[in-house]
């Protein structure tokens, strides 16, 4: 039988390994995205779409949504193990 202090450590290294690898896919993305919104010419706002707009706005939102995604991802890890004896 662990300590509950074990778990939380192992929680806490796993939840910073998991963050720092999620965040560090951020730089494999960003360009992709700046490539995407170039290629759409999401900074011309007058002469596009609505609908090319909507899909400007998912692709500049998704850069956000990973890093929040993540941050949940490594915060749950660390609730499940406090939660689970």
């Amino acid at each position: 039988m662990k300590s509950k202090k074990g778990n939380m450590g192992i929680a806490i290294i796993a939840a910073i390994f998991v963050f720092i690898v999620g965040i560090s896919m951020v730089n494999i993305f960003m360009p992709e995205v700046t490539s995407f919104r170039e290629d759409m010419d999401c900074g011309n706002a007058e002469e596009i779409s609505d609908a090319t707009k909507l899909v400007c706005l998912v692709g500049g939102i998704s850069i956000p949504m990973w890093i929040i995604t993540i941050t949940s991802i490594a915060l749950g890890g660390i609730i499940i193990r406090i939660a689970i004896k």
